[in-house]
């Protein structure tokens, strides 16, 4: 299943197979790099949302209810989180206390420190990285310094609604849109 977020989206619900088909504004180009422009070939449910202006979240029954019906393994989610604060995304220790705040609202139990490192001679890719192993797992992210922008993984056996994830994370960095990827892994 496969997230995207915005602040110019609409949609339609079909109700079968919950796919949502959507239109774009001009902050959300579907030929953009960042959201890929393409729905599964294998069919995997394609869902847009906006969350801004309230329409249609998806229900952490849903994320959660399939992946206990298809028996999945874990639930394997990517957002990446655009236009953040940049003194947010710079602070070793508000990304510490970010990934404290996040397992508590996930009931995720850390294993370990949260490791912070900052590197990256170029300025392309130089920022902080975060890595928490968890018991059922692990969470990790790299804080794009030059695009002020997170791209945050969260990896579980334990179910978890990767939306709630992603409105927290969104929300915590004052990113202004994300784009969310969830994978069930078997």
């Amino acid at each position: 299943m496969t997230l995207i977020t915005g602040r110019s989206v609409r949609a339609n619900d079909f109700t079968a197979g919950r796919r949502f088909g959507t239109s774009f504004g001009k902050t959300m180009n579907p030929k953009s790099p960042r959201t890929g422009g393409k729905q599964s070939e294998r069919g995997e449910e394609v869902v847009m949302s906006l969350h801004t202006l309230y329409p249609f979240p998806v229900r952490e029954s849903e994320v959660v209810k399939v992946a206990m019906e298809k028996k999945v393994w874990g639930i394997a989610s990517s957002i990446d989180i655009y236009e953040c604060s940049p003194e947010t995304i710079r602070d070793a220790e508000a990304i510490r206390d970010f990934v404290s705040e996040l397992c508590e609202l996930i009931e995720m139990k850390r294993f370990g420190n949260t490791q912070v490192v900052h590197f990256g001679e170029d300025e392309g890719v130089a920022g902080y990285s975060m890595v928490q192993l968890i018991e059922t797992s692990l969470i990790s992210a790299h804080f794009a310094n030059l695009t002020n922008t997170t791209y945050l993984d969260v990896f579980s056996c334990k179910p978890y609604d990767p939306e709630k994830v992603r409105e927290f994370s969104q929300t915590y960095f004052d990113g202004q849109y994300s784009v969310l990827n969830v994978t069930f892994r078997h």
